[in-house]
């Protein structure tokens, strides 16, 4: 195996495949990237089992195909460190050389042929759409999982593939994200009856990994679902378990009350009213008057916060208590210099946002302190 690279394309691709690799596992030979050349193409690979990657690699030219198991900890630090624009990689079967113009570095060779197989994308049926509409989907639903929970299939998002739009659902049991975005089915590409819920790690990955050009190819099969975008493919074994019936909680119709809020100066307000709560007073109440809204936190033995925002409500005053924590990520994923409506029907029924481009987003209040 013998290759040209440079030196940036090449890290930048490390650096997303390396993220798959445990970083301590049963199974050293899953602590290293796969490298493997054939024809035109460079390919970076890494798996946990669970999850798995494959990276072309720009820039590259290729002089002999082959394969090489490249470690993690020391392949990253070296790319990361030289200061070759472009760097000659080469390994005889013994170990693996990279040089530069002034640096010479020699790793140790592992059998390739020891590295598990990861899955690349060869489906015929799939939904495809803008990656940018998917990572997008992917950071408004994300947040809102439970990787902890051993309660239904709360660690992963929910994805349904209709025949002209893909539905991603995020719930931990007290919130609950849902984004749709429009996508094409391919092959008759549907989910139907079948459950596809992507662990939230795998999640985070297809997010970072994923750039905004282009478009995505997303392939849900009974146990596993492939990504693929113009470089990258992710590979990831599906959540186990039945997720929650997300309709059922998710209001069909308007709530009572309707507010437009824009969306950066009430995330600012909600900041700086959760200054003044604790784990045992952790919720801010939100106040809504003629023409106003008023956040109030308080915090035994610390202080209390008050913070005041004009906002267009003109019905009888209402208020409710909400975890600022939630409040805010939801409100953080979205454009500051957007609005979204809020809908609030009592103070013990659950808050909804809805924006405009087919987000809605679910808040179960806390009681109210008397």
């Amino acid at each position: 195996m013998k290759f040209t690279c440079e030196r940036e394309k090449l890290l930048a691709a490390f650096l997303t495949a390396s993220s798959v690799a445990p970083t301590r596992s049963p199974k050293p030979i899953l602590q290293n990237v796969k490298l493997e050349l054939s024809g035109d193409s460079a390919v970076l690979m890494a798996t946990d089992l669970e999850i798995g990657i494959r990276v072309e690699v720009a820039g590259v030219q290729i002089d002999a195909p082959g394969a090489a198991v490249l470690p993690k900890d020391r392949m990253g630090p070296i790319l990361r460190e030289s200061s070759d624009a472009v760097l000659r990689i080469e390994s005889d079967g013994q170990g693996t050389t990279i040089r530069g113009d002034r640096s010479e570095f020699r790793l140790q060779a592992e059998n390739p042929d020891e590295f598990p197989a990861v899955a690349a994308f060869e489906e015929t049926a799939y939904h495809e759409l803008p990656a940018r509409a998917f990572r997008e989907l992917v950071r408004r639903t994300a947040f809102a999982t439970d990787t902890e929970s051993s309660r239904y299939a709360l660690g992963g998002v929910l994805l349904e593939l209709g025949e002209d739009k893909i539905t991603g659902v995020g719930t931990d049991g007290r919130r609950l994200a849902k984004m749709e975005v429009a996508s094409k089915s391919i092959g008759g590409h549907q989910s139907g009856e079948q459950m596809t819920i992507v662990p939230t790690k795998a999640m985070h990955l297809i997010e970072r990994a994923l750039g905004d050009e282009g478009d995505v190819r997303i392939a849900a099969r009974p146990n596993d679902v492939l990504v693929k975008s113009d470089r990258v493919t992710i590979y990831s074994r599906l959540v186990e378990g039945r997720f929650p019936k997300w309709r059922d909680v998710f209001p069909a119709r308007a709530l009572g009350v309707q507010i437009e809020m824009v969306i950066g100066p009430l995330y600012a307000a909600v900041r700086q009213a959760a200054i003044f709560t604790s784990e045992d007073s952790r919720g801010v109440e939100f106040a809504f008057d003629d023409g106003k809204l008023v956040l109030s936190g308080r915090a035994a033995q610390v202080g209390q916060s008050r913070v005041e925002i004009p906002v267009a409500f003109e019905s009888k005053a209402l208020a409710i208590t909400l975890d600022p924590r939630y409040i805010s990520d939801f409100l953080r994923v979205l454009d500051p210099e957007k609005s979204f409506t809020l809908e609030l029907k009592d103070p013990e029924s659950a808050a909804l946002c809805r924006t405009d481009d087919g987000y809605g987003y679910v808040i179960m209040p806390l009681a109210r302190e008397r």
